[in-house]
């Protein structure tokens, strides 16, 4: 069975850092895009960072470029480090992975979704 599990969320002061998890079971992440996406209380779910299926393009949103970095360490496991957060960060995280040819963020282009982990900061 395919599954994908986040971990990683929690409370966090406005500043401070996290760093997601996302672990696969049932397959492996190599040959596959991936992606984190997150939606906040009422919003919708938005792209945050994604990484081709080849590793040759990695999108950021604007609102995380330059705090957020998409990794990986090996095919089981990526990770979403998260620094200088912002109140306006707070949301559900979810990790995504799609077998297609994706370049950037499209929710609907990918395959296999974890159930979230809840990232809270606070001002």
């Amino acid at each position: 069975e395919v599954q994908l599990v986040e971990s990683g969320g929690g409370l966090v002061q406005a500043g401070g850092s996290l760093r997601l998890s996302c672990a696969a079971s049932g397959f492996t992440f190599d040959d596959f895009a991936i992606g984190w996406f997150r939606q906040a209380p009422g919003k919708e779910r938005e792209g945050v960072s994604c990484i081709s299926r080849s590793r040759d393009f990695t999108y950021y949103a604007d609102s995380v470029k330059g705090r957020y970095t998409l990794s990986s360490d090996n095919a089981k496991k990526v990770y979403l480090e998260m620094r200088s957060l912002r109140p306006e960060d707070t949301a559900v995280y979810y990790c995504s992975a799609s077998r297609r040819s994706v370049y950037g963020c499209d929710a609907r282009l990918m395959d296999y979704w974890g159930k979230g982990t809840l990232v809270t900061v606070s001002s």
